[in-house]
């Protein structure tokens, strides 16, 4: 069995930070039922390009194992069809901006009286308090808000977001992980709760050792490129042919590497024999080590640091990090066949289970693609499915 096996997620998000959470719900067992907008669907459907027969890569990517049902919130009948949803789910998520879907009366409050075993996640930008609860959460302005961005990028260049939306998928992880917190109270109080995630909130809690460094000093870190605030050298070299990563994080791997670069004169330097001594004198130090990595390429420095035990590695693009064979022994690259495109490549599972272990095993929904099974298994009948199609209510 999986995990999650037998547990109903009803799924009212779009974008990212909730089909994210909703499809590692997915993963595990849960039966994710996606509500979405009829004739149009989660956004992300079009978001593009690149699209394949209609279909958006970005879409595709997070929203694997799930049953998409198209529904009219504001119809009289689409709500009689959420509140018997409400009654037959165990998890409730959803990613509207606060609010929303209390004036459709489905707020916590409301929804707890119709189910008070409902577990009811909200993720949004700023939470459901506070002073900025009614902004709009987008991951640009969140990593700018949350501090990320201000550690990003070079000393002198501009301050720059990550290659990913860390504000979104961030939340989505923990939005994950109160689901699972508040199932495991219900076994024991037989209760919902209210699981309330903010982006904004997940950001700060990413600053970890920077923002203790603020706490310490008073002084906000800035930004330093690849290098590490705390250790050094742990930063980016270049080689003859392309750049690799060098993490040297303690005294005896500086004394390692100072004998395979052959620079004993300074291993034992007063200017960089301990790490606070070398992150002190960074600025000096890495001209030095970089002149001699940039005399060799790549293969050479990488196995030489992988036989003497020096943490390095190459800066692969995105194709050959799916690519590598530590990848496919993971199973970090999946497959499940799509009814319009046939096989679909999916990123894998990274949370192993030895027992009770997920899968990725049905694809991404077509828009509304099964509104009629879940309608049906709610004890809607044919007519009344057709006739609320016939309303545009599906």
């Amino acid at each position: 069995m999986k995990p999650l096996e037998r547990i109903r997620v009803l799924d009212f998000t779009r974008v990212l930070a909730g089909p994210f959470c909703t499809m590692i719900l997915g993963d595990m067992g849960a039966e994710v039922v996606k509500i979405e907008q009829p004739g149009k669907g989660d956004d992300t459907r079009a978001f593009g390009p690149p699209f394949d027969r209609g279909e958006s890569a970005y879409f595709l990517s997070v929203n694997r194992g799930k049953k998409s049902v198209t529904l009219d919130l504001k119809s009289a009948a689409g709500r009689e069809v959420v509140r018997r949803l409400i009654a037959r789910s165990d998890v409730l998520v959803e990613n509207f901006r606060p609010g929303t879907l209390e004036k459709l009366g489905f707020g916590y409050d409301a929804v707890s009286k119709i189910n008070p075993r409902l577990v009811y996640a909200s993720v949004s930008g700023f939470g459901q308090t506070g002073p900025w609860a009614s902004r709009p959460g987008y991951d640009l302005a969140v990593q700018g808000l949350g501090g990320i961005m201000s550690l990003t990028g070079d000393p002198d260049g501009p301050p720059c977001k990550t290659g990913v939306s860390q504000a979104d998928l961030v939340a989505g992880l923990y939005a994950v992980q109160g689901i699972l917190l508040a199932l495991y109270a219900r076994e024991r109080t037989g209760r919902g709760q209210l699981v309330d995630v903010a982006m904004f909130d997940a950001q700060l809690s990413l600053l970890t050792f920077q923002a203790g460094i603020f706490f310490m000093t008073g002084v906000s870190p800035a930004r330093i490129g690849n290098r590490h605030p705390t250790i050094c050298p742990y930063e980016t070299f270049r080689a003859s042919d392309r750049w690799i990563t060098v993490a040297v994080g303690n005294d005896r791997l500086w004394r390692t590497f100072c004998e395979l670069l052959d620079l004993a004169e300074i291993c034992t330097h007063p200017d960089y024999a301990t790490n606070p001594d070398r992150v002190k004198n960074r600025d000096s130090l890495f001209p030095i080590i970089q002149e001699v990595i940039r005399e060799r390429d790549s293969a050479h420095w990488l196995a030489l640091f992988e036989r003497h035990g020096i943490p390095s590695g190459p800066i692969l693009s995105v194709r050959e990090s799916l690519a590598q064979p530590q990848a496919a022994a993971r199973e970090m690259v999946a497959t499940v066949s799509h009814p319009s495109l046939g096989p679909l490549a999916q990123t894998g599972i990274p949370v192993k289970l030895s027992e009770t272990p997920g899968a990725v095993e049905t694809p991404p929904p077509r828009l509304g693609e099964h509104t009629a099974e879940i309608l049906s298994s709610l004890g809607f009948t044919g007519d009344e499915i057709e006739t609320m199609r016939a309303s545009g209510t599906v």
